[in-house]
C-alpha cells in the first residue's frame, strides 16, 4: 500500500505575501483574471488590498462576488457564466472557504462542461482535466481551502452540503497573507481558528493518518493551542501564526481524511446555514469523546501535550483522553464558542434527519470509530 500527498505547486507565507500574485500571474502567461470575492469583502476593502496589485500592474479583470456564506449550486452556475463571458483564462480568489469553494468549483467545471449540472461533483467525480489555473489567497484563518483538494457546495433544492474530493481542483498557487486576516471580527476569527484545530485533531486521528500526516498535524495543532487565542484578541503575530497554522491542517487532512466532526457540521450548514467553523466547534468535544473507543486512543495524550498539557508522559490512555478534550474545551470556551446545538437554533425535531444526512456524508468513512447513524443521533442529543 502506497500514500498520497498533493500539495500546490507554489505557496507564499507572510504579511505582504500579495506581492507575489502579479509575478505568479505573468510567469504563467495569464491574460484575464475573473477575481472571485465576496461583497463583504468588497465593501470593507480586504479585497481591495488584493486587486490594487493587478490595478498597478494593468492586468485585466472582472469581480465576481454572488456568493451566499454557504455556497450553492446556482453560485457556482452563476460565476461559470460570468467565467465564459468575460473571456477570463484563470480564476484569483480572494475570501474565506466560501468563495475559494466556488472558484474551485467553478474551474473545475470550466475545464470539465460535462459535469455543468455541479450536483454530478459530488463525492469524487470522474473529471478529466485539471481546473484552469487558480490562484487563492485565504482571508480567514481556518478552512484551508487553498491547500485542499476538496471543496463543498450546497444543493439547496435536497437540502445537503455536497463534498467534492477531486485532486485536479487544487489550486496552483497558494498565497497566505496575514495582512488579508487583519480585519477578521473576534467571532469570526474564533470559529474559523476552531475549525482548523478540528481539521488538524481529525486528521491526526482519522483512518488515513499515517507517520507524514501525523508530524503535520501535531505541528498545527501545537500552532493553533498557543496562539488562537491572541488572534482572537487582535495580535498580529498571532494572527500570522494562525495563518501558518491553518495551512498546515490543511496540507495533511486534505490528504488522509477527516471524520464524523464534518459529516455532522455539514447537515447544520445544509439545513441552518450554520457557519462551518461554529459547527465543528462545538461538535468537536462530544465527537472526540465518542471517538476515544477506537483504535486512535493512544494519540489522545500527543494531542493533550500539543495543547500545551504537562505530564501527558505519566499519564494513562484514559487520563490523557480526559486531558485532550478538556484542552480543547476550555479554548473553545474562552473565546465564546457555544457549547450547545439548542444555542444556535437547532431544533431538536430535526435530529433524526441530520443523523442521517450525516451517517451519509463522504467524511464519515474516515472516521476512526466504525458508526451508524443511530449512534450519530445520541451524539447531536448529547450536544443538543
Amino acid at each position: 500500500m502506497s500514500n498520497r500527498f498533493i500539495l500546490n505547486e507554489t505557496s507564499y507565507f507572510g504579511a505582504g505575501a500579495r506581492e507575489n500574485l502579479v509575478p505568479e500571474i505573468k510567469s504563467r502567461g495569464l491574460k484575464k483574471v475573473m477575481f472571485v470575492t465576496d461583497k463583504v469583502l468588497l465593501e470593507c476593502g480586504v479585497a481591495t488590498l488584493v486587486s490594487k496589485e493587478l490595478d498597478a500592474a494593468g492586468i485585466s479583470y472582472e469581480v465576481y462576488s454572488d456568493i451566499k456564506a454557504n455556497p450553492t449550486v446556482a453560485n457556482v452556475q452563476a460565476g461559470v457564466a460570468k467565467y465564459k463571458e468575460m473571456g477570463a483564462d484563470c480564476l484569483v480568489a480572494v475570501g474565506g472557504g466560501s468563495v475559494m469553494d466556488t472558484a474551485k468549483a467553478v474551474g473545475i467545471i470550466i475545464a470539465n462542461p460535462d459535469f455543468a449540472d455541479v450536483v454530478s461533483l459530488e463525492g469524487v467525480a470522474d473529471t478529466k482535466n485539471k481546473s484552469v489555473p487558480l490562484i487563492a489567497l485565504p482571508t480567514t484563518s481556518g478552512t484551508a481551502a487553498e491547500v485542499t483538494i476538496n471543496y463543498v457546495i450546497t444543493d439547496e433544492v435536497n437540502r445537503k452540503k455536497m463534498v467534492c474530493v477531486d485532486p485536479k481542483d487544487i489550486p496552483v498557487v497558494a498565497i497566505v497573507d496575514s495582512d488579508l486576516m487583519m480585519g477578521m471580527p473576534k467571532g469570526l476569527c474564533a470559529s474559523t481558528g476552531m475549525d482548523a484545530l478540528t481539521h488538524a485533531i481529525e486528521g491526526y486521528i482519522t483512518k488515513g493518518a499515517w507517520e507524514l500526516s501525523d508530524m503535520v498535524e501535531l505541528r498545527a495543532i501545537e500552532l493553533i493551542s498557543s496562539s488562537l487565542y491572541d488572534s482572537v484578541n487582535g495580535d498580529a503575530k498571532a494572527r500570522e501564526t494562525m495563518a501558518l497554522a491553518q495551512y498546515v491542517a490543511g496540507m495533511g487532512f486534505s490528504n488522509v481524511g477527516l471524520g464524523i466532526v464534518h459529516s455532522m457540521a455539514h447537515p447544520l450548514g445544509a439545513f441552518y446555514d450554520t457557519p462551518h467553523g461554529v459547527a465543528n466547534a462545538l461538535l468537536l468535544p462530544y465527537v472526540m469523546e465518542y471517538n476515544a473507543e477506537s483504535p486512535a486512543k493512544p494519540k489522545y495524550k500527543a494531542i493533550a501535550k500539543a495543547m500545551g498539557v504537562k505530564g501527558t508522559e505519566d499519564m494513562t490512555d484514559d487520563e490523557g483522553v480526559k486531558a485532550a478534550i478538556d484542552a480543547v474545551r476550555q479554548l473553545s470556551i474562552s473565546i465564546d464558542i457555544p457549547q450547545k446545538l439548542h444555542e444556535i437554533n437547532v431544533k431538536e425535531e430535526d435530529l433524526e434527519a441530520l443523523s442521517a444526512a450525516a451517517f451519509n456524508d463522504v467524511c464519515t468513512g474516515g472516521n476512526p470509530r466504525e458508526t451508524s447513524a443511530a449512534e450519530i443521533l445520541e451524539i447531536y442529543k448529547k450536544a443538543f
